[in-house]
């Protein structure tokens, strides 16, 4: 499954820079992750400097 950018994203863009596939791209009040690239390795879950993203349910 896709991982979900929550609203704790403050745009800052580090996970968009982390993402090897493109899958993130700023959105209108956060960054967002396309779930149909997504290969869920958790490289921007590790990026993010506020913890904002986590692996869907």
């Amino acid at each position: 499954m896709a991982h979900k950018i929550t609203d704790a994203c403050v745009s800052c863009g580090a996970c968009e820079a982390t993402c090897p596939v493109g899958a993130i791209a700023p959105g209108d009040t956060t960054y967002v992750v396309d779930p149909d690239v997504c290969i869920d390795c958790g490289a921007c879950e590790d990026g993010c400097p506020t913890g904002a993203i986590k692996a869907a349910e």
